[in-house]
């Protein structure tokens, strides 16, 4: 492709692909190939430019989005290396709102199969043009077309090798070009060195090239004609036919190498210099080509430690610079406190940003991450970001020390706005803290970070189930609170009618009071007494639910009776009631949702019942080829780590999703130790 036909302007790149597939690696050799580091860093030895925070390279694993600018043959790139782990999966989202392609990483591991399926996902339904880059050739023991056999069904859209390798003694030693016509022996971390093609697998490169130009065919009739007249088409034609039908979203170009030994890096860079598109072709994809005035997309909120908040943004339109005031979705204004560059964790001043940069723009307080920002009076459509997926696994923080509690507020709100995926709850009823996240490790992480960067000590618990008590029988009780202390006294007397209610009823009160014996004045107070009475039942202390209660009979003093009197004597009245009105145990059984690969069906199945779990169903994941949505009602008690079973039984991709559905008894042993356990926390 010609230098005139190419892309012009910087351009934003996304890594993408399964847990452990390269990501880190590769962006590390693109890095040193551009000059931009001396050597390629190791995850394993913690000194790559992403992964540059203390869990990232605790864990050995992306654990947030790594940003690293550099150019390459004169053209300006950032790349965002995104985690590859389904916990840290919410981070990709905002970043793909504005990104020109993605690079996908993946190797020929058939348990990797499933999370490279929903990362393919994620990216064909925005229509992201993206190339595939088979890592780990040089430790392949399947041919590259069985592997490509493999990985296909985790695309809807044809994946088209441009690629083969050349064996030698089993080790791919160079590979060839099936667009250029070329082989190429591989050179370590240098770029591959050109040798004749003429008898190099001269069949082979000839059937996998039919095949790459058959596929292109199926878009080009033009190029049909050629193959079955068996006329050679022009290398221009065949290059155009990649560009186009890659940005269409119609074919998947695969190229192979190794991350590690630096092999495949050039022609990959190659391929995004002259095939992927820049932000013209972006902003028409995203329905911004008639944008006037600055338009910023915020893909990532940063919380530096010195230099305040930080928004890593996209300039799709227009120009930002130091004071550009831009309006949030709600309205706010904000004004632009320093434009920045960003390599890994480093931050640099420079200057002005044009449309296609990806810059992180200081003090934009009112900015949220996947905000369209826009100039102001400007009408400007958001990009579609997906809201984070509904917490799978909760657990309580609390501080070590008491003294920290202001500080803990600021810092979860902080960490909550750098990765909107972690949800932080106040629980009223047992006044717990949660912290709510997408796996174990997300909310290690969260934690660690908590210490690392905030100096908070936190204990982690599993949270309280919300357990409730009711009533199967009726009963009338009286309620008398009688006190003298000189002057005047208190007197309130009441008779209380307990009767059970279906479930999901509430608490139902009533008055029944004739005659004047308890004066109107005072029922609102009794309701108000029976009302905080309930809230700690006879068995455990737990709320009670589902009960009515009428107010039948009473009396009062003309002088000792008030309010406090009243409600008093209503609480009296109900504590004396409850255990005579056969109370039970109910607890909390949630609906709820499993997404999982098919052949994993049977194993969740299982799981299921192992926790007590009713299982109501499953049926094919719409959209989703090879995938089974499970329905089960299963107690909330028993939820606490199935995530984590969960994730294991399904190569690490299996979610679920839970609402509230009914109260249940709890009988028997279970009845027992739930209140045992309940006695122990009340002494």
């Amino acid at each position: 492709m010609s230098d005139s036909a190419r892309t012009s302007g910087p351009r934003c790149i996304a890594i993408v692909g399964p847990f452990a597939s390269g990501k880190t690696t590769l962006l590390e050799e693109i890095l040193a190939r551009n000059g931009v580091v001396e050597r390629p860093g190791s995850v394993t030895a913690g000194n790559t430019v992403g992964d540059g925070s203390r869990e990232a390279r605790l864990h050995a694993m992306s654990v947030e989005c790594n940003v690293a600018d550099s150019a390459f043959m004169g053209d300006d790139y950032t790349f965002i290396d995104c985690p590859g782990s389904v916990e840290f999966g919410f981070e990709m989202e905002p970043v793909l709102a504005a990104v020109d392609a993605a690079i996908v990483v993946a190797e020929p591991d058939e348990k990797k199969i499933p999370a490279l399926q929903v990362i393919l996902r994620g990216l064909e339904e925005r229509g992201i043009p993206r190339l595939l880059f088979l890592n780990k050739i040089d430790r392949a023991t399947l041919r590259v077309r069985e592997a490509l056999s493999l990985l296909q069904p985790a695309s809807r859209t044809p994946l088209v090798l441009r690629q083969i390798p050349i064996w030698k003694d089993g080790i791919a030693t160079g590979f060839i070009d099936l667009a250029l016509d070329r082989a190429f022996v591989y050179r370590e971390h240098a770029p591959s060195e050109v040798i004749s093609v003429a008898g190099v697998d001269e069949a082979r490169r000839k059937e996998a090239r039919f095949t790459m130009l058959e596929t292109l065919a199926d878009h080009d009739d033009a190029l049909m004609e050629q193959l079955l007249e068996e006329i050679e088409p022009p290398r221009d034609a065949i290059f155009g036919d990649l560009v186009r039908e890659m940005r269409d979203g119609v074919i998947v170009p695969v190229f192979i190498g190794s991350a590690q030994n630096g092999n495949g890096i050039m022609r990959l860079l190659k391929a995004l210099r002259h095939e992927t598109p820049g932000i013209a072709e972006t902003c028409r994809r995203l329905g911004l080509e008639e944008a006037a005035g600055p338009v910023v997309q915020v893909m990532k909120t940063i919380h530096t430690t010195h230099g305040g908040k930080l928004s890593l943004a996209r300039v799709l339109a227009g120009r930002v610079e130091d004071g550009t005031e831009l309006v949030t979705p709600r309205g706010e204004i904000c004004k632009v406190g320093g434009v920045q560059r960003l390599v890994g964790t480093k931050v640099t001043k420079r200057g002005a940003a044009e449309r296609g940069d990806t810059v992180a723009l200081g003090k934009l307080d009112a900015a949220r991450t996947g905000d369209t920002l826009a100039g102001r009076g400007a009408a400007v459509p958001a990009l579609a970001v997906p809201e984070p997926q509904q917490p799978v696994l909760q657990k309580v923080v609390k501080l070590s020390e008491r003294k920290d509690e202001v500080k803990l507020s600021a810092a979860l709100a902080r960490m909550s706005e750098e990765d909107p995926s972690l949800v932080v709850t106040h629980r009223q009823d047992t006044g717990e803290t949660l912290l709510g996240g997408q796996g174990e490790m997300h909310l290690r992480v969260a934690v660690e970070r908590l210490a690392s960067k905030y100096g908070l000590g936190i204990d982690v618990r599993g949270a309280t189930v919300a357990y409730r008590e009711t009533i199967r029988g009726s009963v009338t009780k009286r309620g008398r609170h009688k006190k003298q202390s000189g002057g005047h006294g208190q007197f309130g007397d009441v008779v209380l009618e307990l009767a059970p209610l279906p479930r999901g009823s509430g608490i139902v009160f009533t008055s029944a009071i004739t005659g004047g014996v308890v004066p109107k004045q005072y029922v609102p107070a009794v309701e108000a007494g029976v009302r905080e009475a309930l809230q700690n039942g006879p068995l455990g202390g737990f709320p009670v639910v589902d009960v009515a209660v009428k107010l039948t009979d009473g009396s009062a003093h003309p002088v000792d009776s008030s309010d406090q009197a009243f409600r008093m004597a209503a609480i009296l009245g109900i504590r004396e009631a409850l255990p005579d009105a056969q109370p039970v145990l109910l607890e909390p059984v949630l609906r709820v949702s499993v997404a999982v690969p098919s052949e994993a069906t049977a194993k969740v199945n299982a799981i299921v019942s192992s926790r007590r779990g009713q299982l109501m169903g499953y049926d094919a994941r719409p959209g989703w080829a090879g995938w089974d949505v499970v329905e089960a009602l299963i107690p909330e008690a028993e939820m606490a780590d199935l995530i984590i079973e969960l994730r294991s039984a399904t190569a690490g991709v299996g979610t679920f999703t839970t609402a509230f559905d009914h109260l249940a008894e709890v009988q028997g042993r279970l009845a027992d130790d739930v209140l045992a356990h309940a006695g122990r926390k009340a002494a």
